[in-house]
């Protein structure tokens, strides 16, 4: 008996140690949150794998385009921001050596073409301005000047009969326009300080600057120029009146008073001014007044008492005179005596404009100490080039 009792007390002893249950069981639930937790890290991978192929799938498409785009602005934009800046080049250099966006940069006389972006915003500004460029033939050329060929005459024509001989007709006329392209320039200036300050837009700050510019003097030449380093405006060449119209002139429809419109039948010469263009050009025809002029044509009426203006009710359409579209140019002259207030006709085989496509920036941080000059320079041109196309109306009796 004492030897069994001996080895049942051996065998319960361990069974009656100080906290044997709580390690027994704090084992287990290690063990179990073990398990657990590699559960959860394999469920965890597996729907990360699923995620990933899914994100795949719905934006393969999307995301390299945006990216692509981004990544090949931004380094042109800090090349030309840092050399507006600072007047550091390397990074344009360096595009222009690794064969990207700045291929035409002309480092030669120290200068560089405006990058993609700032050229974009000039042009937008340009076109959205009132000029003759909304209605006339705007080309774009490499060289120093446009030809425009006209062939202003028909080739002869007549009856023949069945055995009759044919005789010889007329050679048709080919007149050649050449259009000088001229230098076009703007040279704001800015502050180093300034220009250190990151928070100022230096590009948007030049490109409205420049448009601005670009747009007053162009809009004036188109209009008025002479010629003189300077493109020929649509009111350049001699005129005459509409009876005795030959090429080379512009034909006129007198108003009917010596210095304003007729008191009587006011609208009678706008109706005479729109049937003096020949009916292929008025098709298209386009009238050109100033502000003042036609806020006095908005008040004339026909004999039926109906105004003769429509204003239109579409957001971006022009108003109509005549059911013509009306394009607003204040360096048209204003109504007085002798003066040539209204023109009218198609513009767009009447008036050519010829430009070269890029804009040329050049820092200079000497010439204005503290300030910084940017020289820029387009060039443009522009000429009547067919003068069929056009008529104008004349202040005057007759």
């Amino acid at each position: 008996m004492t030897e069994m009792q001996s080895r049942a007390g051996e065998a319960l002893a361990p069974a009656h140690e100080p906290g044997a249950e709580a390690k027994a069981a704090m084992a287990g639930f290690l063990s179990a949150f073990n398990g657990f937790q590699m559960e959860m890290k394999k469920s965890l991978q597996h729907q990360e794998e699923r995620l990933n192929m899914l994100d795949r799938k719905t934006t393969t498409y999307a995301r390299p385009a945006l990216s692509g785009a981004a990544e090949r602005d931004v380094p042109h934009k800090k090349a030309f921001g840092a050399y507006l800046r600072s007047g550091d080049d390397d990074g344009l250099r360096g595009l222009v050596l690794e064969g990207k966006a700045m291929s035409t940069a002309v480092a030669a006389d120290g200068g560089y073409l405006v990058d993609p972006q700032t050229a974009d915003s000039i042009r937008s500004l340009l076109l959205s301005t009132a000029s003759l460029r909304a209605a006339a033939n705007v080309v774009q050329v490499e060289a120093v000047s446009f030809d425009v060929l006209i062939d202003r005459s028909e080739i002869g024509s007549g009856w023949a009969t069945e055995t009759g001989a044919a005789s010889e007709t007329a050679t048709p006329t080919i007149e050649r326009i050449s259009i000088k392209l001229h230098e076009l320039s703007a040279m704001p200036k800015a502050s180093q300080r300034l220009l250190d300050d990151s928070a100022f837009d230096v590009e948007g700050w030049l490109a409205g600057k420049i448009a601005t510019r670009f747009t007053r003097a162009e809009a004036a030449a188109f209009v008025n120029g002479d010629g003189v380093d300077k493109p020929k405006g649509i009111l350049l060449p001699a005129k005459v009146a509409n009876a005795s119209w030959t090429w080379g002139n512009l034909g006129y429809v007198p108003t009917g008073a010596a210095a304003d419109f007729a008191t009587t039948n006011a609208s009678d010469c706008i109706v005479n001014l729109v049937y003096a263009l020949g009916a292929d050009y008025r098709a298209n025809g386009t009238f050109l007044m100033n502000s003042k002029t036609a806020g006095a044509v908005r008040k004339m009426k026909d004999a039926d008492g109906r105004f003769m203006w429509g204003d239109s009710l579409q957001a971006g359409e022009p108003a109509r005179l005549m059911g013509y579209p009306v394009l607003i140019l204040e360096d048209m002259p204003d109504v007085g005596a002798n003066t040539y207030p209204i023109a009218f006709g198609d513009f767009a085989a009447g008036y050519t404009i010829a430009e070269r496509p890029d804009l040329r920036i050049l820092r200079d941080p000497f010439s204005a100490k503290p300030h910084v000059l940017f020289y820029a320079s387009k060039r443009v041109g522009g000429d009547v080039t067919d003068y069929a196309a056009i008529k104008l109306l004349k202040v005057a009796v007759s």
